[in-house]
Protein backbone atom coordinates (compact mmCIF):
# COMPACT_ATOMS: atom_id res chain seq x y z
CA UNK A 1 0.00 0.00 0.00
CA UNK A 2 1.02 3.96 -1.29
CA UNK A 3 2.02 5.66 1.78
CA UNK A 4 1.95 9.70 1.22
CA UNK A 5 4.31 11.64 3.66
CA UNK A 6 3.38 15.16 5.17
CA UNK A 7 4.57 17.66 7.91
CA UNK A 8 0.52 18.84 7.65
CA UNK A 9 -2.28 16.76 6.57
CA UNK A 10 -5.32 19.19 5.79
CA UNK A 11 -8.47 17.76 5.27
CA UNK A 12 -10.90 20.05 3.54
CA UNK A 13 -10.85 22.88 0.69
CA UNK A 14 -13.27 25.30 2.30
CA UNK A 15 -11.95 28.69 4.18
CA UNK A 16 -10.39 26.80 7.45
CA UNK A 17 -8.66 24.27 5.23
CA UNK A 18 -7.11 26.86 2.62
CA UNK A 19 -6.25 29.50 5.17
CA UNK A 20 -5.07 26.78 7.30
CA UNK A 21 -3.19 25.38 4.63
CA UNK A 22 -1.64 28.48 3.79
CA UNK A 23 -0.45 30.07 6.59
CA UNK A 24 1.26 26.20 7.23
CA UNK A 25 3.04 26.54 3.69
CA UNK A 26 6.22 28.31 4.98
CA UNK A 27 6.85 25.81 7.88
CA UNK A 28 6.60 22.16 5.75
CA UNK A 29 5.06 19.94 3.29
CA UNK A 30 1.42 20.72 3.47
CA UNK A 31 -0.84 17.76 1.32
CA UNK A 32 -4.56 19.19 1.16
CA UNK A 33 -7.54 16.73 0.05
CA UNK A 34 -11.38 17.52 -0.89
CA UNK A 35 -13.26 15.03 -1.08
CA UNK A 36 -14.74 16.99 -5.07
CA UNK A 37 -13.35 19.72 -6.09
CA UNK A 38 -12.02 22.45 -4.31
CA UNK A 39 -14.35 24.55 -4.51
CA UNK A 40 -17.39 21.90 -3.34
CA UNK A 41 -17.36 23.84 0.21
CA UNK A 42 -19.94 25.81 2.31
CA UNK A 43 -17.81 28.49 1.81
CA UNK A 44 -17.96 28.92 -1.36
CA UNK A 45 -22.06 29.20 -1.09
CA UNK A 46 -21.49 31.94 1.61
CA UNK A 47 -23.70 34.87 0.46
CA UNK A 48 -23.75 37.54 3.24
CA UNK A 49 -19.80 37.97 4.70
CA UNK A 50 -17.83 37.84 7.38
CA UNK A 51 -17.74 39.70 10.35
CA UNK A 52 -15.16 41.96 11.70
CA UNK A 53 -15.13 45.32 13.82
CA UNK A 54 -13.26 48.26 11.78
CA UNK A 55 -16.22 51.46 12.46
CA UNK A 56 -15.05 53.77 14.99
CA UNK A 57 -18.44 53.81 16.31
CA UNK A 58 -18.13 50.02 16.86
CA UNK A 59 -15.94 47.76 19.41
CA UNK A 60 -15.11 44.72 19.85
CA UNK A 61 -16.69 44.63 23.53
CA UNK A 62 -20.18 45.20 21.08
CA UNK A 63 -19.25 42.46 18.91
CA UNK A 64 -18.63 39.84 21.90
CA UNK A 65 -21.78 41.26 23.50
CA UNK A 66 -24.22 40.59 20.41
CA UNK A 67 -22.30 36.88 19.97
CA UNK A 68 -23.08 35.86 23.78
CA UNK A 69 -26.84 37.33 23.11
CA UNK A 70 -27.58 35.53 20.22
CA UNK A 71 -25.95 31.79 21.17
CA UNK A 72 -27.84 32.57 24.36
CA UNK A 73 -25.01 32.84 27.04
CA UNK A 74 -23.79 29.35 26.25
CA UNK A 75 -20.72 31.17 24.26
CA UNK A 76 -17.43 31.09 26.17
CA UNK A 77 -16.59 34.40 26.77
CA UNK A 78 -12.81 34.58 26.54
CA UNK A 79 -13.12 32.64 23.27
CA UNK A 80 -15.44 35.17 21.71
CA UNK A 81 -13.06 37.94 22.63
CA UNK A 82 -10.05 36.22 21.04
CA UNK A 83 -12.10 35.33 17.95
CA UNK A 84 -13.71 39.16 17.41
CA UNK A 85 -10.33 40.95 18.49
CA UNK A 86 -8.09 38.66 16.07
CA UNK A 87 -10.37 39.46 12.75
CA UNK A 88 -9.12 42.93 11.29
CA UNK A 89 -5.77 40.25 11.00
CA UNK A 90 -7.84 37.44 9.95
CA UNK A 91 -9.21 39.87 7.46
CA UNK A 92 -5.87 41.27 6.02
CA UNK A 93 -5.34 37.62 4.90
CA UNK A 94 -8.33 37.44 2.53
CA UNK A 95 -7.29 41.19 1.23
CA UNK A 96 -3.69 39.80 0.73
CA UNK A 97 -4.85 36.84 -1.13
CA UNK A 98 -6.45 39.48 -3.23
CA UNK A 99 -10.35 39.77 -2.47
CA UNK A 100 -12.18 43.16 -3.18
CA UNK A 101 -14.38 43.88 -0.19
CA UNK A 102 -17.03 46.50 -0.92
CA UNK A 103 -16.16 50.21 -0.11
CA UNK A 104 -18.01 53.45 -0.44
CA UNK A 105 -17.86 55.99 -2.68
CA UNK A 106 -15.27 57.53 0.07
CA UNK A 107 -13.20 54.77 0.10
CA UNK A 108 -14.39 53.67 3.42
CA UNK A 109 -15.66 50.08 3.70
CA UNK A 110 -19.02 49.46 2.54
CA UNK A 111 -20.06 47.42 6.00
CA UNK A 112 -23.39 45.78 6.15
CA UNK A 113 -25.99 44.96 8.98
CA UNK A 114 -27.49 41.19 9.60
CA UNK A 115 -29.80 40.32 12.26
CA UNK A 116 -28.77 40.21 16.10
CA UNK A 117 -26.17 42.86 15.42
CA UNK A 118 -26.49 46.13 16.62
CA UNK A 119 -23.99 47.95 14.03
CA UNK A 120 -22.19 47.67 11.08
CA UNK A 121 -20.02 44.99 11.12
CA UNK A 122 -19.71 42.84 8.53
CA UNK A 123 -17.15 43.16 5.14
CA UNK A 124 -19.10 41.77 2.04
CA UNK A 125 -18.18 41.50 -2.08
CA UNK A 126 -21.45 41.82 -3.34
CA UNK A 127 -23.58 39.29 -2.55
CA UNK A 128 -21.20 36.16 -3.39
CA UNK A 129 -18.28 37.06 -0.86
CA UNK A 130 -18.02 33.66 -0.38
CA UNK A 131 -17.49 32.77 -3.73
CA UNK A 132 -14.99 35.73 -3.99
CA UNK A 133 -13.14 34.34 -1.06
CA UNK A 134 -12.78 30.89 -2.26
CA UNK A 135 -11.74 31.59 -5.67
CA UNK A 136 -9.05 34.10 -4.21
CA UNK A 137 -7.57 31.33 -1.55
CA UNK A 138 -7.36 28.72 -4.74
CA UNK A 139 -5.71 30.93 -6.92
CA UNK A 140 -3.20 31.93 -3.93
CA UNK A 141 -2.86 27.88 -2.31
CA UNK A 142 -1.97 27.07 -6.13
CA UNK A 143 1.15 29.66 -6.24
CA UNK A 144 2.56 27.48 -3.36
CA UNK A 145 4.03 24.05 -3.57
CA UNK A 146 1.29 22.91 -1.82
CA UNK A 147 -0.06 18.60 -2.69
CA UNK A 148 -3.66 19.69 -3.38
CA UNK A 149 -5.81 16.27 -4.01
CA UNK A 150 -9.03 16.44 -5.44
CA UNK A 151 -11.90 13.62 -5.53
CA UNK A 152 -10.03 12.11 -2.18
CA UNK A 153 -12.30 10.93 0.58
CA UNK A 154 -11.41 9.95 4.02
CA UNK A 155 -12.05 6.44 5.03
CA UNK A 156 -10.92 6.89 8.54
CA UNK A 157 -8.00 8.36 10.58
CA UNK A 158 -4.89 6.29 11.56
CA UNK A 159 -4.54 6.28 15.62
CA UNK A 160 -1.17 4.75 17.22
CA UNK A 161 -3.12 2.42 19.46
CA UNK A 162 -5.76 1.12 16.82
CA UNK A 163 -2.45 0.06 15.09
CA UNK A 164 -0.98 -1.57 17.84
CA UNK A 165 1.54 0.73 18.67
CA UNK A 166 2.62 1.45 22.26
CA UNK A 167 2.44 4.78 24.21
CA UNK A 168 0.21 7.62 24.13
CA UNK A 169 -2.66 7.19 22.16
CA UNK A 170 -2.20 9.56 18.59
CA UNK A 171 -3.35 10.57 15.38
CA UNK A 172 -0.44 9.67 12.92
CA UNK A 173 -2.98 10.51 9.28
CA UNK A 174 -5.27 8.53 8.00
CA UNK A 175 -6.33 6.12 4.90
CA UNK A 176 -8.01 7.89 2.04
CA UNK A 177 -9.77 6.47 -1.00
CA UNK A 178 -9.03 8.08 -4.51
CA UNK A 179 -12.64 8.43 -5.71
CA UNK A 180 -11.21 8.38 -9.64
CA UNK A 181 -8.92 5.55 -9.59
CA UNK A 182 -10.37 3.36 -6.52
CA UNK A 183 -7.02 3.11 -4.95
CA UNK A 184 -7.04 3.23 -1.47
CA UNK A 185 -3.68 4.35 0.51
CA UNK A 186 -2.62 5.95 3.53
CA UNK A 187 -1.62 9.89 4.07
CA UNK A 188 0.72 9.89 7.08
CA UNK A 189 1.80 12.86 9.18
CA UNK A 190 2.16 13.97 12.29
CA UNK A 191 -0.25 16.75 12.23
CA UNK A 192 -3.39 16.10 10.88
CA UNK A 193 -6.44 19.30 10.66
CA UNK A 194 -9.98 18.56 10.14
CA UNK A 195 -11.92 21.52 7.84
CA UNK A 196 -14.43 18.96 7.11
CA UNK A 197 -17.05 21.38 7.16
CA UNK A 198 -20.82 21.06 8.10
CA UNK A 199 -23.54 18.04 8.42
CA UNK A 200 -26.13 19.66 6.91
CA UNK A 201 -26.85 17.07 4.41
CA UNK A 202 -28.01 14.69 8.06
CA UNK A 203 -31.62 17.04 7.14
CA UNK A 204 -33.70 16.48 4.51
CA UNK A 205 -34.07 20.25 3.46
CA UNK A 206 -30.87 22.02 3.82
CA UNK A 207 -29.02 24.73 2.17
CA UNK A 208 -25.92 23.19 2.36
CA UNK A 209 -23.76 21.61 -0.53
CA UNK A 210 -23.77 17.85 -1.19
CA UNK A 211 -20.49 17.55 0.51
CA UNK A 212 -21.50 18.38 3.71
CA UNK A 213 -22.36 15.02 5.30
CA UNK A 214 -20.40 15.90 8.40
CA UNK A 215 -17.12 13.27 7.72
CA UNK A 216 -14.96 15.47 10.41
CA UNK A 217 -17.12 15.21 13.06
CA UNK A 218 -18.20 11.21 12.35
CA UNK A 219 -14.22 10.86 11.62
CA UNK A 220 -12.91 12.76 14.78
CA UNK A 221 -15.60 10.59 17.00
CA UNK A 222 -14.58 6.94 15.62
CA UNK A 223 -11.08 8.17 16.88
CA UNK A 224 -12.09 9.10 19.79
CA UNK A 225 -11.96 12.76 20.44
CA UNK A 226 -14.92 14.59 22.40
CA UNK A 227 -17.55 15.73 20.50
CA UNK A 228 -19.73 19.26 22.14
CA UNK A 229 -23.19 20.42 21.44
CA UNK A 230 -24.54 18.97 18.38
CA UNK A 231 -27.76 19.55 19.10
CA UNK A 232 -27.20 23.40 18.50
CA UNK A 233 -28.27 22.77 14.24
CA UNK A 234 -28.78 26.52 13.11
CA UNK A 235 -31.99 26.26 10.42
CA UNK A 236 -31.45 29.63 8.10
CA UNK A 237 -34.88 31.19 8.21
CA UNK A 238 -34.89 32.39 4.60
CA UNK A 239 -34.25 29.64 1.79
CA UNK A 240 -35.97 30.34 -1.37
CA UNK A 241 -38.81 27.74 -1.96
CA UNK A 242 -39.75 27.29 -5.44
CA UNK A 243 -39.60 23.68 -6.91
CA UNK A 244 -36.48 24.13 -8.79
CA UNK A 245 -34.55 26.12 -6.36
CA UNK A 246 -32.17 23.98 -5.09
CA UNK A 247 -30.31 24.86 -1.69
CA UNK A 248 -30.57 28.96 -2.72
CA UNK A 249 -30.18 31.17 0.36
CA UNK A 250 -31.68 34.43 0.71
CA UNK A 251 -29.15 36.36 2.24
CA UNK A 252 -29.82 37.56 6.02
CA UNK A 253 -28.45 40.61 4.69
CA UNK A 254 -31.16 41.39 2.51
CA UNK A 255 -33.13 41.43 5.90
CA UNK A 256 -30.33 44.00 7.55
CA UNK A 257 -30.79 46.25 4.39
CA UNK A 258 -34.46 46.67 5.19
CA UNK A 259 -36.57 43.17 3.73
CA UNK A 260 -39.63 42.52 6.35
CA UNK A 261 -41.05 38.96 6.17
CA UNK A 262 -44.95 38.87 5.83
CA UNK A 263 -46.90 36.28 5.74
CA UNK A 264 -49.12 35.65 1.55
CA UNK A 265 -51.40 38.64 2.34
CA UNK A 266 -48.36 40.53 3.07
CA UNK A 267 -48.68 41.29 6.75
CA UNK A 268 -45.71 41.74 8.76
CA UNK A 269 -45.84 39.23 11.25
CA UNK A 270 -42.13 38.77 13.44
CA UNK A 271 -43.02 42.07 15.74
CA UNK A 272 -45.58 39.65 17.55
CA UNK A 273 -42.31 37.17 18.37
CA UNK A 274 -39.57 39.54 19.10
CA UNK A 275 -39.18 43.40 19.64
CA UNK A 276 -36.46 43.34 17.03
CA UNK A 277 -39.33 42.30 14.48
CA UNK A 278 -36.87 40.52 11.34
CA UNK A 279 -34.19 41.55 12.60
CA UNK A 280 -33.96 38.97 15.33
CA UNK A 281 -31.36 36.38 15.43
CA UNK A 282 -32.22 33.13 13.34
CA UNK A 283 -32.84 30.75 15.78
CA UNK A 284 -36.33 33.28 16.75
CA UNK A 285 -36.85 34.01 13.07
CA UNK A 286 -36.43 30.39 12.20
CA UNK A 287 -39.17 29.09 15.03
CA UNK A 288 -41.30 32.25 14.49
CA UNK A 289 -41.62 31.08 10.69
CA UNK A 290 -41.98 27.40 11.58
CA UNK A 291 -44.60 28.56 13.98
CA UNK A 292 -46.37 30.88 11.61
CA UNK A 293 -46.41 28.29 9.06
CA UNK A 294 -48.03 25.33 11.49
CA UNK A 295 -50.92 28.08 12.66
CA UNK A 296 -51.79 29.05 8.94
CA UNK A 297 -51.31 25.41 7.10
CA UNK A 298 -48.95 27.76 4.16
CA UNK A 299 -46.11 26.18 2.66
CA UNK A 300 -44.02 29.16 3.04
CA UNK A 301 -43.74 33.02 4.00
CA UNK A 302 -42.67 35.57 2.11
CA UNK A 303 -40.00 38.74 2.35
CA UNK A 304 -40.49 42.25 1.16
CA UNK A 305 -38.06 44.12 0.47
CA UNK A 306 -39.99 46.04 -2.80
CA UNK A 307 -39.63 49.72 -0.96
CA UNK A 308 -36.12 49.65 -1.99
CA UNK A 309 -36.28 49.83 -5.73
CA UNK A 310 -35.08 47.54 -8.70
CA UNK A 311 -31.86 49.98 -8.99
CA UNK A 312 -30.71 49.71 -5.66
CA UNK A 313 -31.64 45.87 -5.55
CA UNK A 314 -29.64 44.97 -8.75
CA UNK A 315 -26.74 46.69 -7.14
CA UNK A 316 -26.45 44.98 -3.66
CA UNK A 317 -27.60 42.00 -4.53
CA UNK A 318 -27.00 41.50 -8.52
CA UNK A 319 -26.88 37.39 -7.88
CA UNK A 320 -30.19 37.38 -5.15
CA UNK A 321 -31.77 39.16 -7.97
CA UNK A 322 -30.93 37.52 -11.16
CA UNK A 323 -31.52 34.15 -9.31
CA UNK A 324 -34.90 35.17 -8.22
CA UNK A 325 -35.75 36.79 -11.48
CA UNK A 326 -34.91 32.84 -12.67
CA UNK A 327 -37.30 31.48 -11.15
CA UNK A 328 -39.84 34.09 -12.46
CA UNK A 329 -39.49 36.66 -9.08
CA UNK A 330 -38.56 39.92 -9.17
CA UNK A 331 -37.21 41.05 -5.90
CA UNK A 332 -38.44 45.14 -6.61
CA UNK A 333 -42.18 43.98 -7.11
CA UNK A 334 -42.94 40.67 -6.01
CA UNK A 335 -42.74 38.86 -2.52
CA UNK A 336 -40.12 36.51 -2.06
CA UNK A 337 -41.33 32.89 -0.71
CA UNK A 338 -39.12 31.74 1.94
CA UNK A 339 -38.86 28.67 4.31
CA UNK A 340 -36.05 27.60 6.96
CA UNK A 341 -33.67 24.80 6.04
CA UNK A 342 -30.80 23.19 7.87
CA UNK A 343 -27.79 25.62 7.65
CA UNK A 344 -24.85 25.40 10.49
CA UNK A 345 -23.80 22.99 13.15
CA UNK A 346 -22.61 25.01 15.73
CA UNK A 347 -21.63 22.16 17.98
CA UNK A 348 -18.76 20.09 16.83
CA UNK A 349 -15.27 18.48 17.96
CA UNK A 350 -14.23 19.78 21.05
CA UNK A 351 -11.67 22.21 20.32
CA UNK A 352 -10.06 25.20 21.43
CA UNK A 353 -9.79 28.69 19.47
CA UNK A 354 -6.36 27.28 17.91
CA UNK A 355 -7.66 23.83 17.05
CA UNK A 356 -6.15 21.60 19.38
CA UNK A 357 -8.56 18.98 20.00
CA UNK A 358 -8.64 15.84 23.02
CA UNK A 359 -6.42 13.88 20.70
CA UNK A 360 -2.51 14.52 20.33
CA UNK A 361 -1.70 15.22 16.23
CA UNK A 362 -5.33 16.11 15.71
CA UNK A 363 -6.76 20.22 15.32
CA UNK A 364 -10.02 20.71 14.14
CA UNK A 365 -10.97 24.48 12.48
CA UNK A 366 -14.34 26.39 11.09
CA UNK A 367 -17.54 24.36 11.15
CA UNK A 368 -16.68 20.71 12.05
CA UNK A 369 -14.89 22.37 15.33
CA UNK A 370 -16.90 23.70 18.29
CA UNK A 371 -14.56 26.24 20.33
CA UNK A 372 -17.07 27.94 22.56
CA UNK A 373 -17.93 31.08 19.74
CA UNK A 374 -21.37 30.01 18.74
CA UNK A 375 -22.72 29.00 21.92
CA UNK A 376 -26.19 27.67 21.33
CA UNK A 377 -27.15 29.94 18.15
CA UNK A 378 -24.28 31.34 15.65
CA UNK A 379 -24.84 34.88 15.10
CA UNK A 380 -25.33 35.79 11.54
CA UNK A 381 -21.67 36.19 9.61
CA UNK A 382 -19.31 35.18 12.28
CA UNK A 383 -18.71 31.55 10.85
CA UNK A 384 -16.09 32.40 8.01
CA UNK A 385 -14.65 35.04 10.67
CA UNK A 386 -13.79 31.68 13.08
CA UNK A 387 -12.49 29.51 10.12
CA UNK A 388 -10.09 32.62 9.10
CA UNK A 389 -9.37 33.51 12.80
CA UNK A 390 -8.66 29.50 13.75
CA UNK A 391 -7.23 29.15 10.81
CA UNK A 392 -4.75 31.95 11.56
CA UNK A 393 -4.74 30.07 15.31
CA UNK A 394 -4.03 26.70 14.62
CA UNK A 395 -1.24 27.76 12.55
CA UNK A 396 0.63 30.29 14.70
CA UNK A 397 0.49 26.39 17.14
CA UNK A 398 1.41 23.77 14.97
CA UNK A 399 3.82 25.62 12.37
CA UNK A 400 6.73 27.03 14.53
CA UNK A 401 6.89 24.12 16.64
CA UNK A 402 5.17 21.27 14.95
CA UNK A 403 4.66 17.67 16.11
CA UNK A 404 7.03 15.48 14.41
CA UNK A 405 8.19 11.69 14.18
CA UNK A 406 11.55 10.80 15.39
CA UNK A 407 14.17 10.75 12.48
CA UNK A 408 13.87 7.58 10.72
CA UNK A 409 10.87 5.96 12.70
CA UNK A 410 8.00 6.92 11.48
CA UNK A 411 5.44 4.47 12.36
CA UNK A 412 4.56 1.87 9.74
CA UNK A 413 0.93 2.19 8.48
CA UNK A 414 -0.53 -1.71 7.88
CA UNK A 415 -1.91 -2.05 4.75
CA UNK A 416 -5.81 -1.53 4.00
CA UNK A 417 -7.63 -4.84 5.09
CA UNK A 418 -10.76 -5.43 2.77
CA UNK A 419 -10.99 -8.92 4.19
CA UNK A 420 -14.16 -10.91 2.82
CA UNK A 421 -15.33 -7.97 1.58
CA UNK A 422 -17.45 -7.54 -2.36
CA UNK A 423 -18.25 -4.86 -4.76
CA UNK A 424 -21.30 -3.44 -3.45
CA UNK A 425 -24.54 -5.23 -6.01
CA UNK A 426 -27.04 -3.36 -4.05
CA UNK A 427 -26.66 0.86 -4.32
CA UNK A 428 -30.49 0.88 -3.44
CA UNK A 429 -30.01 0.02 -0.02
CA UNK A 430 -27.47 2.89 0.15
CA UNK A 431 -30.14 5.25 -1.22
CA UNK A 432 -32.81 3.91 0.77
CA UNK A 433 -31.04 4.44 4.14
CA UNK A 434 -29.86 7.84 3.36
CA UNK A 435 -33.11 8.83 2.41
CA UNK A 436 -34.83 7.39 5.65
CA UNK A 437 -32.24 8.73 7.97
CA UNK A 438 -32.67 12.17 6.95
CA UNK A 439 -36.65 12.26 6.69
CA UNK A 440 -36.60 11.26 10.45
CA UNK A 441 -34.33 13.90 11.46
CA UNK A 442 -36.29 16.31 9.33
CA UNK A 443 -39.58 14.97 11.01
CA UNK A 444 -38.65 13.96 14.50
CA UNK A 445 -34.99 16.67 15.39
CA UNK A 446 -36.39 19.81 13.41
CA UNK A 447 -36.68 22.92 14.63
CA UNK A 448 -39.20 22.05 17.52
CA UNK A 449 -38.61 18.89 19.58
CA UNK A 450 -39.96 16.55 21.72
CA UNK A 451 -38.52 13.75 23.63
CA UNK A 452 -41.44 11.35 21.97
CA UNK A 453 -40.08 12.65 18.91
CA UNK A 454 -36.41 12.25 19.66
CA UNK A 455 -36.88 8.86 21.88
CA UNK A 456 -38.48 7.78 18.12
CA UNK A 457 -35.42 8.88 16.26
CA UNK A 458 -33.01 7.20 18.76
CA UNK A 459 -34.84 3.92 18.41
CA UNK A 460 -34.39 4.01 14.52
CA UNK A 461 -31.13 5.27 14.42
CA UNK A 462 -30.05 2.41 16.17
CA UNK A 463 -31.30 -0.11 13.68
CA UNK A 464 -30.03 2.10 11.40
CA UNK A 465 -26.08 2.05 12.50
CA UNK A 466 -26.83 -1.73 13.01
CA UNK A 467 -27.70 -2.17 8.82
CA UNK A 468 -25.10 0.55 7.63
CA UNK A 469 -22.12 -1.24 9.69
CA UNK A 470 -23.06 -4.28 8.51
CA UNK A 471 -23.54 -3.43 4.94
CA UNK A 472 -20.12 -1.12 5.39
CA UNK A 473 -17.98 -4.36 6.23
CA UNK A 474 -19.75 -6.52 3.74
CA UNK A 475 -19.37 -4.79 0.82
CA UNK A 476 -16.04 -2.87 -0.50
CA UNK A 477 -15.85 0.75 0.03
CA UNK A 478 -17.76 3.55 -1.81
CA UNK A 479 -17.78 7.17 -1.67
CA UNK A 480 -21.42 6.73 -1.03
CA UNK A 481 -21.26 4.41 2.01
CA UNK A 482 -18.66 6.13 3.65
CA UNK A 483 -20.65 9.73 3.54
CA UNK A 484 -23.76 7.40 4.50
CA UNK A 485 -21.67 6.05 7.58
CA UNK A 486 -20.58 9.27 8.34
CA UNK A 487 -24.25 10.96 8.32
CA UNK A 488 -25.23 8.06 10.06
CA UNK A 489 -23.27 8.56 13.12
CA UNK A 490 -23.84 12.40 13.68
CA UNK A 491 -27.62 11.99 13.15
CA UNK A 492 -26.98 9.64 16.10
CA UNK A 493 -24.84 12.32 18.39
CA UNK A 494 -27.58 15.05 17.20
CA UNK A 495 -30.26 13.02 18.67
CA UNK A 496 -27.97 11.85 21.75
CA UNK A 497 -26.99 15.22 22.63
CA UNK A 498 -30.92 17.15 22.44
CA UNK A 499 -31.69 14.03 25.05
CA UNK A 500 -29.45 15.54 27.47
CA UNK A 501 -30.75 18.96 26.70
CA UNK A 502 -33.51 19.30 29.51
CA UNK A 503 -34.07 22.75 28.47
CA UNK A 504 -34.88 25.24 25.30
CA UNK A 505 -31.73 27.18 24.38
CA UNK A 506 -31.31 29.09 21.34
CA UNK A 507 -31.45 26.52 18.79
CA UNK A 508 -32.35 23.95 20.84
CA UNK A 509 -36.08 24.27 21.48
CA UNK A 510 -38.30 21.73 22.68
CA UNK A 511 -42.14 21.54 24.32
CA UNK A 512 -41.67 19.42 26.76
CA UNK A 513 -38.64 21.79 28.33
CA UNK A 514 -39.63 25.01 27.22
CA UNK A 515 -37.93 27.63 29.94
CA UNK A 516 -34.09 28.11 29.45
CA UNK A 517 -32.52 26.78 32.59
CA UNK A 518 -30.35 29.29 34.99
CA UNK A 519 -27.37 26.44 34.72
CA UNK A 520 -25.32 27.50 32.07
CA UNK A 521 -23.49 23.71 30.76
CA UNK A 522 -22.24 22.19 27.50
CA UNK A 523 -22.93 19.05 26.33
CA UNK A 524 -19.93 16.61 25.69
CA UNK A 525 -20.07 13.18 24.45
CA UNK A 526 -17.11 10.58 24.94
CA UNK A 527 -15.60 9.06 21.61
CA UNK A 528 -16.00 6.24 20.10
CA UNK A 529 -13.92 3.36 23.03
CA UNK A 530 -14.40 0.51 20.28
Amino acid sequence: MKTVDCDYFVVGTGMAGLMSALHLASYGKVVVVSKGRLKDCNTNFAQGGICCVMDEADTFDKHARDTMIAGAWLGNSKVVHTICENAPEAIGDLIDCGVKFAKKDDGSWDLTREGGHSARRIFHAGDITGEKCENAMIRSVKKTDIDIRENTIVIDLVMTKRIGLKGENRCIGAYVLDKTTGEIYAIRSPNTILATGGCGKVYLYTCNPDSATGDGVALAWRAGAKIENMEFIQFHPTCLYHPQAKRFLISEAVRGEGAVLVDRNGREFMSKYDPRGSLAPRDIVARSIDSEMKRTGDDCVYLDIRKKGRKYLMSRFPNIYEKCLSFGIDMAKDLIPVVPAAHYACGGIKATCDGQTSIPGLSAVGECASTGLHGANRLASNSLMEALVCARLTAGRIGPKPETFERGKAPKIPAWKTGAAVPPDEAVLVAHMWDEIRRLMWDYVGIVRTDKRLDRAARRLKTLRREIRDYYFRYLVTPDTLELRNLAVCAELIVRSARKRRESRGLHYTLDYPKTSKKIRQTILDGFKG
